[in-house]
Parts: C-alpha cells; sequence; structure tokens
C-alpha cells in the first residue's frame, strides 16, 4: 500500500492536530493504516504526542515541525505520526509509560521513536532545532536514531519486545485482589500530609500543581478520622493557590500549574477538568467553613465557565491556550500603565487588593496576585471591588484571545457536570443545574447505537467512548439525578454501566480496559489505573458502581462494586502514591453513605440543609410526600414512609432513627 506523500491532518476532528495540518511534516494521525504503512516501508515511526493548551508542544512545532529542513529530514527517515493526548489518552499512558522507564522525565510533547510494529524503542520530551540547554539538536536526534536503527535494528528490537512487556504488566496487569481496609486511605493521607508546604500549600517545591486526587484524599481523612490537620492542609493549599497568580483574579478559573513553589507564574492554559476539579473542593471547603473565599471563587470560575467554554449545543470545551500573539500569557498579564489606563482614579483603589509581581527570570509582563491580607480584605470589600474587575476584564476582552481547543470530551465534561451541578444545589443556583443539564444532553444526544463518543467537535465525532467517559458521565447522571430527581437521569447511568459492562469489563469480570474492546488500534489495552491531572479511569469507575449501587439498593451491582474494587486495590497497592484515585474511591465503597429525604417539593425544609452540606461520600435521594412508587429501598430492603417529612442516613448498611427537624439534620451532616 501507499499512502500519499503529504500531511494528512486536515480532516481530523482534534483542532491540536488540525494546528498542525499545514505542516511540511507529512503527518498521519495514529491509525491501522499509519502503522500498516510503517511495516510495508519498514520504516521506524516517530510519534509526536501533545494537546492544544501546551506551551512547549507549540515551540517545538514552530522551531521544528514547521521548518522545511527538519521536515525533509523526518519524512525521509520516519513515518511520522502526530496524537492528541486528549484524544488519545490511552496511546499517550503507553508510551509515558516507556519514556519513564527508560528512566527519563515525562512531559509533553512527548517524542518516541517505535519499531514499526509500534513497540518504543528511544524517547524523549522537547528537543530543540538547534543544540541548547543541554539537549541535542532535533536534526541530530533524527539522524543519531535513523543510524542507531540501520546499524543496530536487530538489538534495538529486542529491547522494544522488553519495553514494551514491561509497559503491558505495568498498565495491563492483574496482579489480584486485595482487601479493603481502612488503613489504605489513613496510610495514604499521612504520607501526603508528609509532603506538604506548611508555607505555601501543596506539596513542596515546584513546579506546582493543584493535584486534586491527593486533596480529596486528605479530605476523606478528615470527614471519616477526623484529621483536621488533613483538612487544614487542603484549605491552607486552596487559600495559597487562590491568591496566586495561577488564578485568573480578573476573569476566573485556575491555570494549570506554576512554575514555582509560590503559586505565582502559571503555564497559562486553562484546562476544564483543572476547573472542575477547583469546584467541587471549593464547594466542600465552603460547606467546612463558611469561608466566602471560596464561594466567591466558585462563582467567578463558574462565570469564566459560562462566559468562555460552553460550544455550540451546551457541552464545555477542552482548554484555552497559554500563548496569544506568540507570547505566553501576554492575554492575562498587566503593567501598571495598562490597569491605570483601564480605571483611571480607580487604580489606587484596585492596588489596596492586588499586586503586580514580576519574578526573577519573567520576561512577560507582571502578574495579578493578593498577597494573604488582600485576599482576606478583597472578599470583605468584595462589593466595591467586583465593579473595578469588571472594568479589566472588558479591557481585556478587547485584547487578542488565546486559542480555544474547542472539542468536547466525554470524560472532561462528565467531571465539570457533575462539579457544576454539586455547586447549584449547594447555592441554589438551578440555573447552573440547568447548564449542567444542557451539557449532559448534548453529549448523550451525540452518542450512536447507545454509545458515547469520546470527543467531539461540531459534527465530528470520535468513537469509541473509553471507559473514563462511562464512569464519568455516570457520576454527572447521579449528581443530576440527586439535584433534580429526575429518573431519567438514574436511567442514563444504568445505561452507561452497560456499555462499560459489554465493551469494557475483563474476562474476569474483575475489572476494566480503558479502551473498548473494539478499539483495535492500540498496542496494548491499558487498564487506566494511573492518576494524571485527573483520577484514573479505575478510581471513576469504582465510584460510579459504588454511587449507583448505593442509589438503587441492588445487591449484584454491589458485589459488582465491591469486586472491582478489591482488584483495583490489588493493583494499586505497589504504588498507590500515583494512583490515590483508586484509594480514594475504595474508601468510599467501604462506608458509603446514603441520604433518603422525604419532603415537601413546593416548601422543602430538609432538602436545603443536605444540599450545603456536601459530602463526596454520599448519595442523597429526594422523595416527594405521598409518592407511592419508585420509592428507593433502604438498606436491609426497607421502604421509608412517605406521609411526612423525614431523612434517613446510612452508612453501609445500617440506618440511623428518622430525623424530621432541619436543624437535627444539620447537626448529623456536618463535621464538628
Amino acid at each position: 500500500m501507499t499512502l500519499p506523500a503529504r500531511n494528512l491532518l486536515a480532516e481530523e476532528a482534534s483542532p491540536y492536530l488540525q494546528q498542525h495540518s499545514e505542516n511540511p511534516v507529512h503527518w498521519r494521525a495514529w491509525s491501522p493504516a499509519a502503522l500498516a504503512e510503517a511495516k510495508e516501508f519498514e520504516r521506524p515511526i516517530l510519534l509526536s504526542i501533545g494537546y492544544a493548551a501546551c506551551h512547549w508542544c507549540h515551540v517545538m512545532a514552530h522551531e521544528s515541525f514547521e521548518n522545511d529542513a527538519v521536515a525533509a529530514v523526518m519524512n525521509r527517515l520516519f513515518v511520522n505520526i502526530k496524537v492528541d493526548r486528549e484524544e488519545r489518552p490511552d496511546i499517550d499512558q503507553i508510551y509515558m509509560a516507556a519514556l519513564q522507564a527508560m528512566g527519563e522525565q515525562g512531559g509533553w510533547p512527548l517524542t518516541m521513536f517505535l519499531t514499526p510494529e509500534g513497540k518504543p524503542f528511544w524517547g524523549g520530551t522537547y528537543f530543540p532545532r538547534e543544540p541548547r540547554y543541554g539537549r541535542p539538536g532535533f536534526i541530530q536526534v533524527l539522524e543519531a536514531v535513523d543510524k542507531a536503527w540501520r546499524e543496530k535494528q536487530q538489538s534495538l528490537a529486542e529491547s522494544a519486545d522488553g519495553l514494551t512487556t514491561h509497559v503491558e504488566s505495568q498498565l495491563a496487569g492483574a496482579q489480584g485482589r486485595a482487601v479493603l481496609d481502612r488503613g489504605a486511605l489513613a496510610d495514604l493521607a499521612d504520607r501526603i500530609d508528609s509532603t506538604i508546604d506548611r508555607d505555601a500549600g501543596g506539596l513542596r517545591g515546584a513546579p506546582k500543581f493543584p493535584n486534586a486526587p491527593f486533596m480529596q484524599t486528605l479530605w476523606l481523612s478528615w470527614l471519616r478520622d477526623g484529621h483536621t490537620a488533613h483538612r487544614d492542609a487542603v484549605l491552607l493549599s486552596l487559600e495559597k493557590m487562590l491568591a496566586g497568580g495561577i488564578y485568573d483574579h480578573v476573569g476566573g478559573g485556575l491555570s494549570r500549574y506554576s512554575t514555582d513553589a509560590e503559586w505565582l507564574v502559571p503555564h497559562f492554559e486553562k484546562m476544564l477538568y483543572d476547573n472542575a476539579q477547583l469546584i467541587r473542593i471549593c464547594n466542600w471547603a465552603y460547606a467546612a467553613t463558611g469561608n466566602d473565599l471560596f464561594r466567591r471563587r466558585i462563582e467567578e470560575t463558574v462565570a469564566w465557565l459560562l462566559r468562555e467554554m460552553r460550544v455550540e449545543g451546551g457541552a464545555f470545551a477542552a482548554s484555552l491556550d497559554a500563548d496569544s500573539e506568540g507570547k505566553e500569557g501576554l492575554f492575562y498579564t498587566w503593567s501598571r500603565g495598562e490597569v491605570e489606563a483601564a480605571l483611571g482614579s480607580d487604580a489606587a483603589a484596585f492596588f489596596q487588593y492586588f499586586e503586580l509581581a514580576a519574578p526573577h527570570g519573567w520576561e512577560g509582563k507582571p502578574i495579578i496576585r493578593q498577597s494573604e491580607a488582600q485576599q482576606r480584605q478583597g472578599i470583605a470589600d468584595y462589593a466595591q471591588l467586583t465593579p473595578l474587575k469588571a472594568k479589566l476584564l472588558a479591557t481585556r476582552e478587547e485584547r487578542i484571545r488565546p486559542g480555544r481547543d474547542g472539542k468536547a470530551l466525554t470524560d472532561w465534561n462528565g467531571l465539570m457536570i457533575a462539579a457544576l451541578t454539586e455547586a447549584g444545589r449547594s447555592f441554589a443556583r438551578p440555573d447552573w443545574v440547568g447548564a449542567a443539564a444542557r451539557a449532559f444532553a448534548h453529549i448523550v444526544t451525540a452518542g450512536e447505537d447507545g454509545r458515547l463518543p469520546h470527543s467531539m467537535l461540531g459534527e465530528k465525532k470520535l468513537f469509541p467512548a473509553l471507559s473514563s467517559d462511562y464512569a464519568a458521565m455516570t457520576n454527572a447522571a447521579i449528581a443530576l439525578f440527586e439535584a433534580t430527581g429526575d429518573s431519567a437521569y438514574s436511567d442514563h447511568a444504568r445505561q452507561f454501566i452497560g456499555e462499560l459492562d459489554r465493551w469494557h469489563q475483563d474476562s474476569d469480570k474483575t475489572g476494566y480496559y480503558l479502551t473498548a474492546s473494539d478499539g483495535g488500534d492500540v498496542p496494548i489495552r491499558i487498564r487506566g489505573d494511573v492518576d494524571e491531572a485527573i483520577p484514573s479511569a479505575t478510581s471513576q469507575i469504582v465510584e460510579a458502581l459504588v454511587r449507583f449501587s448505593s442509589l438503587t439498593g441492588v445487591p449484584d451491582l454491589w458485589e459488582k462494586a465491591w469486586t472491582t474494587a478489591e482488584h483495583a486495590m490489588g493493583r494499586a497497592a505497589r504504588q498507590a502514591y500515583g494512583q490515590a484515585g483508586i484509594v480514594n474511591a475504595c474508601a468510599l465503597s467501604l462506608e458509603p453513605l446514603k441520604l433518603v429525604l422525604v419532603d415537601k417539593p413546593a416548601s422543602s425544609s430538609l432538602v436545603p440543609v443536605a444540599n450545603r452540606n456536601p459530602d463526596p461520600r454520599r448519595v442523597d435521594i429526594v422523595v416527594p410526600i405521598g409518592t407511592e412508587a419508585n420509592r428507593p429501598l433502604l438498606p436491609g430492603g426497607a421502604l421509608p414512609p412517605t406521609d411526612k417529612p423525614g431523612a434517613w442516613f446510612c452508612s453501609g448498611q445500617v440506618c440511623l432513627p428518622a430525623v424530621t427537624e432541619p436543624a437535627e439534620l444539620e447537626k448529623l451532616l456536618r463535621r464538628p
């Protein structure tokens, strides 16, 4: 077979791949055809993996992939395949694990060299076009790899076989089941707590990532075992990052990470998943503390989400770039003169609440941040501060915007739908719940033959979905059911779990694979156990199964959830630090909480109490007074009476006596 000697990315559904469609490199997307081409011509594969909001991906593209001389070498020596890691996390995780097994630091762009069969034999991340930063120039790398391939092909192929076997054992193995016990969460929480930066929050050192799975481990430790130091580590981390430059003080929303240890200088890309997790954890923090900082940052971040991230149909876009006009952070940074020009006589008031910081080595304009005192005062004086921020936002809207990756990823949307719905309940914002419901409907209606897409860009859809898509959408459906009482959402959850079982369950029915059984283009079918910036696919599956079994009370579903959790924990036991999501989900399976509320729909007294006291361990079911059909089962198969208001709070298989007074329920649901 002969594929065209040209770039084939123009018709792809990924904006990241489309960004490379004008490169002189003869790029192919990952596909059976591209792999077959490598085999036919017996050429090694140059695999480049990145994503649209990745700063160093743009740098390498500009330096090398847009360069005719570099492209000529790539085209002569390799079959060149470009992958969007957000579209194909299964491919990305395989080759990232291979790079790390070589002893290299992971990151993006990921640059890997593969045998024609797709097995990795060498790689790295960013390579400059000319030698610098202690790295060889990219043409040097290409020619050295080609020379090694021609002269040592047999030994490289053997090395690739061994590396592939190692990666498969790490990412696709079974390892048996583990007995679930309370100690796993407590041990992991203690280990995470020992690494917390007690001055700046987050983990010690730089760069600093929000790391939501770790924050959830600490929060669950406080909820379950009362470790206030673990709660305080989360609160400190939130307060510090929300004061830093990693948070967009003008427009709302969080950047992906800060390059320093003070949360000051971010890579300015904004990812949907980071902000979903920020909303969720801030919602818990506000309920626990009443600190208006968390409420205001949720409101600002949701405003950003609805203003800048909705795509046609109501779902949410994947990310915003860090760069505009070829410069990182230009859209978000301000000189003092620009602030004064935008605010006029109000500028002095603005600088009472904010400062402009330009750390050593930073080449851009200063970054807006707050001191601890300014953060407190800014929340206290929020009404006075709001119009000043609105003026700056209006001025900023006139700038050239960063690019937006407008594809809607199903699993990332599921995370945001659940977070937005939970916040909508907590803050009595039916408009937020409505926005979440529209996003949910957009994704569901994009399905075909009962199956969800993994990614959508306008009319272009990427099938089949990953296991993370079905898990995240199950959790989103349950959140919407809790908020609305609409049984259509519980029906959707049941359907998603059915599709998960059909396409992703392993032959022993003890767990699930990330890629569907008919997704035939992966060299290794991996589990999806490892957390990245979001909880792993496996952890989301366990959570979905636990929550749905709690919702329905069906024993078979509970048995499935328990079996999946035990085997997931068996695989995670050796490296729990990298699989905190699984530990968190298994902690939920040990002690699931269920709250059944019978209340008056028109004048609820108990439901608002539950809404303003969110708990990630709990499923809430609201039943109107007088309901006869579809009443939820309590553990043991009992049906609650519905002739008067009442709340039944159950932990595992044990239910407390019914509570009828709002104050009593408040006391029951709040941790001291």
